[in-house]
């Protein structure tokens, strides 16, 4: 969390009540606040292309939005704003879609009717440690893993690491479980990103469950 100042997040979502209410029980946790709400993926690209600048830590997206919907959204933003940490937000747990989403850069996906508790606990995960995994969503990548994926020989120490990199630790605490740098950590990390062609720590969680390195 960032010292002394409010962690920014914005809502995108066209049904006005809920995201009044988001916004009330977002205010209501400290150091969040809800700087901005946008009715659909369109103006909100419109936002982000105007104010290149404006200061973003968190961005709640609708699945399902008229004009442009949230799947589109989040395809323009991992093309354009990669840098852009978002959690998507749906009344159903359409399978298809969460894998969607999560192929396109959302670090976490959750249901409209989650708990004010899980959905706190949700916000501070991506912000602080870059994703948030439900059982709905762990459930939903094993189910969706392919049997004939990619098979790359790994090292036992990257596989270790692997492990690690799927809890919600930090690379400085990893590197700690480690007994190594966070030099060498980083070292790890950007091995194996090249080695298996993704670029984010969660396209290191989806490699990990398809290939059962991690059981969820």
């Amino acid at each position: 969390m960032k010292p002394n100042t409010k962690n920014k997040i914005i809502i995108v979502d066209d049904h006005q009540l809920f995201s009044q209410s988001l916004e009330l029980l977002i205010n209501s946790f400290k150091d969040f606040e809800v700087t901005n709400h946008f009715a659909n993926g369109k103006v909100f690209i419109s936002y982000l292309q105007e104010n290149t600048s404006a200061e973003i830590d968190l961005i709640l997206l609708d699945v399902n939005m008229p004009v442009l919907d949230g799947v589109s959204t989040m395809k323009w933003i991992k093309e354009n704003r990669p840098d852009l940490k978002v959690i998507a937000l749906s009344v159903n747990d359409d399978e298809e879609i969460i894998i969607k989403m999560i192929t396109n850069g959302a670090k976490g996906y959750l249901l409209k009717d989650t708990s004010p508790e899980i959905f706190k606990d949700a916000i501070i995960s991506v912000i602080e440690k870059g994703f948030y995994f439900t059982e709905l969503v762990s459930g939903m990548l094993v189910k969706k893993a392919n049997d004939d994926s990619k098979k790359i020989n790994l090292k036992e120490r990257e596989i270790t690491f692997i492990k690690h990199a799927c809890s919600e630790k930090t690379y400085k605490e990893i590197a700690s479980e480690m007994c190594l740098s966070p030099k060498t950590i980083d070292g790890y990390r950007e091995c194996l990103f090249d080695k298996l062609e993704i670029k984010t720590r969660i396209g290191l969680v989806l490699y990990a469950v398809k290939n059962k390195i991690i059981l969820v």
